[in-house]
């Protein structure tokens, strides 16, 4: 009955015929997207295939050059999100919009606090808010800081926001990048909690396990236009991928590893200081040979991003940490580069990117001082630009060229230029964190395939994934984290994703959830 009742709901969305262009970027070319209302609708394509370009359309964050926007069967023009927002659309972006120093509850009603006379009216807000998170099935603290919150809590609040403004529509863009698995199951049960209420869900996935798994329709994207409309039941997971980038998924395995003796990194007892006066890392203590990919596994949240940013200099520890042979524990980031160690950070845009900056200049990033790309203080900039293409070339970065803006860029090219300024330059240790987050299938293939060829020439790579089938497939050992300790130290061949989950929440240590 169900079923039958969401194959005769009328849309929801109906978006017909859209454009949109750039400066030397067609984005979207005759885009047609028919969401049923009371069903998840999944998007999915390769990095520049429009699918942000054309959710930020429809939420009103830019306007169509060309087409038609329905929403429940009446044509809407939004030139803001405010107006998205008043016709019930919400947007949870993939870099949560949360202000770390307020409390989840000031989060939520930041922009539309609920007020008389000008005063909030805190305990009104309080009071809807609690019946949005009983509605969810989900637990709340609204009066801690959102610094405090893990990925998947903080995903939550972003949901509660939404739904909170009156949201009936969501748009979710990759939503479960950063999630483990209990927490992806979380997330699918709080969405369909939403669609038997009467909400519809548009969410952009690169995970297509679990858009088969959760959707009910699904629309395929290339090249900035539909190419297809299908349903779970007409397609699997390899045919989906075809459908995307014309060829067989990829997959992350199959190790052939001639590790080295040779260490080329050697942390001993690092303590990495946190908030409240707890140590975020705790007396970690590991080495990686050349050769040797050591994966990192752990509920974002548990030290991984205090320990890969304490390797490069960036935080405060103690302990010692060699590259080389060479201690650099109390050596500058810029000496930690020079010695060998390069960086994929956790974050592009608040670590890797000036977005407002050419490619050719983000490129450059960490490289200011290679005497290939400068003479002293000055930037031999056509050397740095054709640097820069290079990269563009070998990582499959998609943009008109290098002066391109980053900001002009999709997500997923993003990640593809900050990996390539990474590995440009054969490091003798990559600190490599969720180097494929955000990038489709083909791309994904390009990335691990070049994280083996490194480490076939002998570099060390430390490589920190939500992917539990990455890390699996890639790692020779995995560490996991938990509470800012190394917990478990795993053989990948021998060890299940469900087993790495487990210890990943600790429940192997019998810990509380």
């Amino acid at each position: 009955m169900e079923t039958q009742q969401r194959r005769d709901a009328a849309m929801a969305v109906r978006l017909s015929g859209i454009g949109k262009r750039f400066p030397g970027v067609i984005a979207n070319h005759d885009v047609n997207l028919n969401v049923r209302a009371g069903t998840i609708h999944a998007i999915v394509g390769e990095n520049g295939a429009g699918k942000s370009t054309l959710m930020k359309t429809l939420y009103g964050m830019q306007q169509p050059d060309a087409g038609t926007i329905e929403i429940d069967g009446t044509e809407r023009h939004f030139k803001s999100p405010s107006e998205a927002i008043e016709a019930g659309i919400g947007m949870v972006h993939q870099h949560f919009m949360l202000a770390d120093n307020l409390t989840v509850l000031e989060n939520i009603i930041l922009g539309g606090e609920p007020a008389r006379r000008g005063v909030i009216n805190v305990s009104e807000a309080r009071r809807r808010i609690q019946e949005i998170v009983a509605a969810l099935g989900a637990e709340i603290d609204v009066d801690v800081p959102v610094s405090e919150l893990g990925v998947g809590e903080r995903q939550r609040v972003e949901i509660v926001k939404v739904l909170y403004r009156g949201a009936r529509i969501l748009i979710l863009d990759e939503p479960t990048a950063v999630l483990v698995p209990e927490e992806v199951d979380e997330l699918f049960s709080t969405l369909r909690r939403l669609v038997d209420d009467g909400a519809t869900v548009i969410f952009i996935s690169h995970k297509l396990d679990e858009v088969i798994q959760v959707s009910d329709d699904i629309t395929v994207m290339r090249q900035g236009t539909t190419v297809a409309e299908t349903t779970p039941g007409s397609v699997d997971r390899s045919g989906l991928a075809e459908l995307m980038v014309g060829s067989e998924l990829p997959s992350p395995a199959g190790r052939t590893t001639a590790i080295g003796e040779q260490v080329r990194l050697r942390v001993t007892d690092l303590v990495v200081p946190g908030a409240e006066g707890r140590p975020a890392v705790e007396h970690a203590s590991f080495d990686i040979h050349a050769g040797e990919i050591l994966g990192v596994a752990g509920v974002e949240g548990n030290g991984q991003f205090e320990l890969c940013t304490a390797l490069l200099g960036l935080r405060t520890s103690s302990g010692q940490i060699e590259v080389d042979g060479r201690d650099v524990t109390r050596s500058g980031t810029r000496a930690r580069h020079e010695a060998g160690l390069a960086y994929i950070p956790f974050d592009r845009h608040r670590e890797g990117l000036m977005l407002n900056a050419p490619l050719w200049e983000n490129a450059l990033l960490g490289r200011e001082n290679d005497p290939a790309l400068a003479t002293g203080p000055l930037i031999n900039i056509q050397a740095a630009r054709t640097s820069t293409v290079g990269i563009i070339e070998r990582f499959g970065v998609l943009t008109p060229d290098e002066t391109t803006p980053a900001f002009a860029l999709s997500g997923g090219n993003q990640q593809k230029l900050v990996v390539g300024r990474a590995m440009i330059t054969e490091p003798a240790v990559l600190v490599a964190a969720h180097p494929t987050r955000g990038i489709d299938v083909g791309a994904q293939a390009a990335v691990w395939d070049e994280i083996r060829r490194a480490r076939d020439a002998g570099m060390a790579v430390l490589l920190v994934s939500a992917d539990l089938e990455e890390l699996i497939g890639l790692s020779d050992r995995i560490a996991v984290m938990f509470d800012g300790r190394v917990t478990a130290m795993l053989d990948p061949d021998t060890t299940t994703p469900a087993e790495l989950g487990g210890h990943m929440t600790g429940s192997h240590l019998g810990a509380p959830r």
